[in-house]
């Protein structure tokens, strides 16, 4: 009797993740805004001053493309 409480006690263990998510930034459509670390850091500076950098309207973008073409 003992034995099979022993192993339903590790197999719940073994079906348990390793690892959760993290609660800041669960239920969110965005993660990765909340994360904090040196590489997250450094991915959100990118995508911000890519944001910055995103003046050119996509008409724009198209009429210089097609007259490069």
């Amino acid at each position: 009797m003992a034995n099979k409480d022993k192993n339903k006690n590790e197999d719940k263990k073994r079906s348990q993740p390793v690892s959760k998510p993290d609660p800041e930034t669960l239920h969110t459509t965005d993660p990765q805004e909340h994360m904090r670390g040196p590489m997250s850091s450094t991915m959100q500076g990118i995508k911000e001053e890519g944001k910055k950098n995103d003046k050119v309207s996509k008409e724009e973008a198209d009429k210089e493309r097609e007259k490069n073409m």
